[in-house]
């Protein structure tokens, strides 16, 4: 099987499930560095990014942003001096789907630990 960030995202409309919390813990098991949170009442994966400084937060904020503008699919991000807090979820359907998994898997990608 592909790794997570290797597999293609799927079509999304609004009808289209949530995950259930079952699958949400098997594939957030692969993105050990995130966390699921609730925020204005829908599940969210969350993830905190340290940097050195201002500069190399407002880097990697700009790859996440060209990375989801690729994709159509945009967090929530949060820059600060030598942090960036993202938060990937399906606006939609309101909650978790798996290509929020797969945009964190990316995610981590572009700022290996």
């Amino acid at each position: 099987m592909k790794e997570l960030k290797d597999q293609a995202l799927e079509p999304c409309r609004k009808d289209t499930p949530r995950l259930s919390v079952e699958e949400q813990n098997r594939l957030l098991s692969d993105l050990p560095q995130w966390e699921i949170v609730e925020a204005d009442g829908q599940r969210q994966l969350k993830r905190v990014f340290k940097l050195k400084n201002f500069a190399e937060a407002l880097a990697l904020t700009t790859r996440i942003g060209a990375l989801a503008e690729a994709e159509n699919h945009h967090p929530a991000i949060l820059v600060e001096y030598g942090r960036v807090t993202v938060r990937w979820w399906t606006h939609l359907i309101g909650g978790l789907h798996k290509n929020d998994f797969i945009m964190a898997a990316r995610t981590d990608a572009l700022h290996p630990s």
